[in-house]
């Protein structure tokens, strides 16, 4: 059981038996009155938001939520396949609950899937994958007017900005929170 001042963002609560994760939060104590708390809320199972202010005396449970490591399988364009390592059931996600994960997902990568009454709402990378470029243009030795980056495609179509060293059927470590490049990885 969550007390208000327990809300942070990031937090995730459940308010009329659905998982809602604090997008935004505000403390706000007024001169006359009680402080209250201003928080954007977000659905996880919906993706619908919503400001909401609760009291100090607000309470909230907890989200039922389970996390199970998965491997994704594959794609069929609208429906995405995970096995759980485990046990080596298989679940379906759609393109809305794996949202923009989708940019770093190459088959047989292993991720969190984020299970709410036991049905999937949507995923967790790992913090770095390692992708191969798949088109970037050549660097010619010398050229510095184009800037210290160049675009590249990886595998999963993602395009990135590399140093101009990159070059195509390279793997290079992507940080999947920021999308950024990290480092060229060495095969």
């Amino acid at each position: 059981m969550y007390d208000s001042r327990d809300l942070r963002k990031g937090l995730k609560i459940e308010i009329d038996g659905a998982p809602y994760v604090v997008v935004q939060f505000q403390f706000t104590k007024p001169g006359k009155g009680k402080a209250y708390y201003k928080c954007k809320l977000k659905n996880m199972v919906s993706g619908a938001q919503f400001d909401r202010t609760f009291r100090s005396s607000d309470k909230f449970n907890e989200a039922n939520l389970e996390e199970h490591e998965m491997e994704y399988l594959y794609s069929d364009g609208e429906q995405y396949c995970f096995m759980n390592t485990s046990n080596y059931e298989q679940e379906f996600l759609d393109k809305d609950q794996v949202g923009e994960a989708v940019d770093f997902l190459k088959e047989n990568t292993v991720c969190n899937v984020l299970f709410f009454e036991e049905k999937p709402i949507g995923i967790s990378l790992p913090i770095f994958v390692n992708l191969k470029v798949v088109k970037s243009d050549p660097w010619v030795k010398g050229d510095t007017a184009s800037g210290d980056t160049k675009p590249a495609t990886l595998e999963t179509g993602y395009a990135i900005q590399v140093p101009p060293f990159v070059e195509e059927g390279e793997l290079v470590r992507i940080d999947t929170r920021t999308g950024e490049y990290v480092e060229r990885v060495k095969a």
